[in-house]
């Protein structure tokens, strides 16, 4: 899905103050994106700001109460940015705010009450001067990001502030981006821990069944369990492939409802029947690995009641899907064999969030902010996501190609079954006789 624009013969700006603001989870590189976008504008005479928080003060902005440099805001000067590009953490910080929560298709962009947040967003960022906005954040913030370029195509405010946007997600479910930053550090922290967990398991006799991030799709459970040598890995690809059912439900108006749910017997199977192929090669002991986001796919009866965030998303804290499948496993074992086998389930996932990168994501996330430097200053851009192939090589996507026109959702990007990637794990794990 690339899309290279071509830049404007004499490019011209007239960027006096850009704003960068990060929102969602955090992941490693978040400073080396923040830091190269920052130091980009700056050594061109533009003033970078940092929002602090994501969305978090601008979505309640009141003119009444102006934003504050150091509570709401900070400037990103050379002295701030000294040595950060390798920082853990995320220096501006982050929250899940979200002012297009209301906003459920572009109708809805034109009722006043359903768009008042992100009105008060570009109220907060006029208020401060702001000439451009730099997004970073997942696939939830590219859709806040197209919404707000959206909103302003339709306001009679006569300037516009231009939004470039720069893929973050340990969890790799982008399009047009073969790998986002922080993605490959987190997967070799978490493959670290999955591999020192075999060596437990095997001591112990036992199993472990690891909970990893990735709330839609496999990438990070896959990336994981291939690099940390783990016995099985089942990610919600797998789910949506062969393990669902259609399941009927009363909500909590009293009505019938069906919805598609993960067969709990079946994956369970599953699971077990490595156990067992791993018994006859005489190892008794292993780790297995599952994708958080199986919890959408859960029975009702486990998910009902369960909060969801501002994108409508369930709240996985809340659900403690590797205790639910570790006993269902544990179960399953018994009804099998007649023994007992102890699985022990834990959930991995945030201490790899704020790790320290690696050198090509502190490379990928490098190129991106510059990216945002050169997309809005050099080429005039408005409406794209930075993006790379090949040797770091810059390129934009608009953002009309990422988000589904009608209910400027975006697309998630599934690990396809067919792929070498798909089939890699499979090659590796533990061979089972269906």
């Amino acid at each position: 899905m690339v899309n290279t624009l071509s830049p404007p013969t004499q490019p011209d700006h007239q960027f006096k103050r850009v704003a960068i603001l990060f929102s969602g989870g955090p992941a490693p590189a978040a400073n080396a994106v923040i830091s190269a976008a920052a130091a980009s504008f700056t050594r061109a005479g533009v003033e970078a700001i940092g929002i602090k928080n994501g969305y978090s003060s601008l979505i309640d902005f009141d003119p009444s109460q102006p934003l504050v440099e150091g509570e709401d805001y900070m400037l990103l000067t050379p002295d701030v940015l000294k040595r950060t590009r390798n920082q853990p953490g995320i220096i501006i910080g982050t929250a899940r705010s979200n002012p297009g929560k209301h906003i459920g298709g572009p109708a809805d962009i034109d009722d006043p009450e359903k768009s008042a947040p992100m009105q008060r967003v570009c109220d907060a960022l006029h208020s401060i001067g702001i000439d451009a906005l730099i997004s970073i954040g997942g696939d939830d913030t590219l859709k806040t990001a197209n919404k707000f370029k959206l909103f302003q195509e339709k306001s009679t405010q006569e300037k516009k502030i231009p939004v470039v946007h720069l893929p973050k997600t340990i969890d790799n479910d982008y399009h047009g981006i073969d790998f986002t930053f922080g993605f490959f550090t987190a997967v070799d922290f978490l493959a670290t821990e999955i591999r020192n967990l075999i060596y437990d398991a095997e001591a112990t006799n036992s199993y472990f069944l690891c909970e990893t991030m990735g709330r839609s799709a496999g990438w990070l459970s896959y990336g994981a369990a291939i690099a940390g040598e783990a016995s099985l890995v089942v990610s919600v690809e797998d789910v949506i492939a062969d393990f669902l059912v259609d399941e009927e439900f009363t909500n909590e108006a009293g009505e019938s409802k069906t919805r598609k749910a993960m067969d709990m017997d079946r994956v369970s199977e599953r699971i077990v029947k490595t156990m067992l192929a791993r018994e006859a090669e005489g190892k008794g002991y292993g780790v297995i690995v599952i994708a958080e986001g199986l919890a959408e796919y859960l029975p009702f009866s486990y998910v009902e009641g369960v909060s969801r965030d501002d994108h409508g998303h369930i709240n996985i804290s809340e659900v403690n899907l590797y205790v639910i499948m570790s006993k269902a496993v544990k179960d399953k074992y018994t009804e099998k064999t007649g023994a007992v086998r102890l699985v022990k389930g834990l959930q991995l996932g945030y201490e790899a969030r704020c790790a320290k990168p690696h050198a090509f994501d502190a490379m990928l996330g490098s190129q991106l902010g510059v990216g945002a430097f050169r997309a809005l200053a050099e080429q005039g851009l408005n409406g794209v996501m930075v993006s790379v192939s090949g040797q770091l090589d810059l390129h934009y996507e608009r953002f009309e190609n990422l988000v589904d026109p009608k209910t400027l959702v975006t697309v998630v990007r599934y690990i396809d079954p067919a792929s070498d990637f798909h089939r890699l794990a499979r090659f590796l794990e533990t061979h089972v006789n269906d």
